[in-house]
């Protein structure tokens, strides 16, 4: 088979696997497509964590399973080959002796790392890997990057004037960016496991940190105060979604809100942490200004979403000012304009 169609076809598992975003975490997004003679006969993708995986679902699919043993599968990872939530998918694989299995990315899990690709050559198999694997590292960089790090992916996002300012003096930022942008933010509240605000903007702003303009799940609500000084009649408190409030004070739970007491030295470093061992993959920071530059003081950031807006406040508290950035995208959302940069000191700029 030509590589050109061999792209054609693992680019389309890339497409189903960006369907999972936001739901399958701390799992992959995964895509898989079966083809018979130059035909797709199947596809599928990871939809939501505990469910079916990838290749479950794409076998599914297929109408006429006598076809398999003559069918080339592309999946964008390499398929797993241990009893988690659901059987191996290897095996399955196995099951219905399919010709040749192209892969995008071997999986970094212990539990995997070539396990699956072993399970399939020793079944005579054909397999293949390596097949746009850094679309499919992209794609998935917060789970490769998860087993190499001791934190999850974070981004930086706020909104500023254009003369530079994040709040009004009294720490009033409503509304700087537009609707359209605020949409857009709620969006990615979907997509990340965390969301993250300072003691500040916490008392200031009275956020509830949720996603109610866009459909999909909540994030874990992220506080950090150090000295408890957030009163507890502030939504952030009201139960409604599982909320950690990280501080140097006192370890306490009530229902689903967890207070978790961190050293004062390197605090932020050690909240990240333990947000890592409790498999949080990403979290997005949205403010406010003392935190932001907290952490890119210390350079524990990876991606940055900024608003500019066109309206100015002539005075005000200023907007962070990153370092190290690398300006990788841009774009107009109807009055504003959304700058993405990366840090180019992130671990998540090296190999993963």
């Amino acid at each position: 088979m030509k590589e050109a169609h061999q792209e054609i076809y693992m680019r389309r598992a890339f497409e189903l696997a960006a369907l999972g975003r936001g739901s399958v975490s701390p799992n992959p997004m995964v895509g898989c497509v079966i083809v018979h003679n130059d035909r797709i006969i199947g596809e599928g993708w990871h939809r939501k964590y505990g469910e079916a995986h990838a290749e479950v679902n794409a076998i599914q699919s297929v109408k006429d399973k006598s076809l398999l043993p003559e069918s080339t599968v592309y999946v964008t990872l390499e398929p797993c080959a241990h009893h988690g939530k659901t059987p191996p998918c290897a095996d399955l694989l196995v099951a219905h002796q399919v010709k040749k299995v192209v892969i995008a990315n071997t999986d970094p899990n212990p539990l995997v790392n070539g396990g699956g690709i072993g399970k399939l050559k020793k079944a005579g198999i054909e397999v293949e890997t390596g097949l746009m694997e850094e679309l499919g590292r992209e794609l998935n960089k917060r789970f490769f990057g998860s087993f190499n790090s001791e934190r999850p992916y974070i981004i930086l996002k706020w909104a500023e004037t254009a003369d530079g300012y994040i709040a009004r003096m009294n720490n009033d930022s409503k509304w700087i960016s537009n609707s359209f942008s605020r949409m857009l933010v709620h969006k990615w509240r979907t997509e990340e496991d965390a969301i993250m605000v300072g003691v500040n903007t916490a008392i200031h702003d009275n956020p509830r940190l949720n996603a109610r303009e866009w459909k999909g799940k909540d994030p874990l609500r992220i506080l950090i105060d150090r000295n408890l000084r957030t009163p507890l009649h502030q939504a952030l408190f009201d139960g409604a979604i599982p909320t950690v409030c990280y501080n140097v004070r006192k370890e306490a739970q009530k229902e689903n809100i967890h207070w978790i007491k961190r050293p004062e030295e390197d605090f932020l470093v050690h909240v990240m942490r333990d947000l890592h061992h409790r498999k949080v993959q990403s979290v997005i920071v949205e403010g406010g200004a003392a935190l932001l530059n907290a952490l890119i003081e210390i350079e524990l950031w990876d991606e940055a979403r900024v608003f500019q807006a066109k309206h100015t406040f002539g005075e005000g508290i200023a907007a962070p000012i990153l370092k190290g950035q690398q300006l990788v995208g841009h774009e107009n959302i109807m009055d504003d304009l959304l700058m993405i940069y990366k840090n180019s000191k992130s671990i998540w700029q090296k190999a993963y």
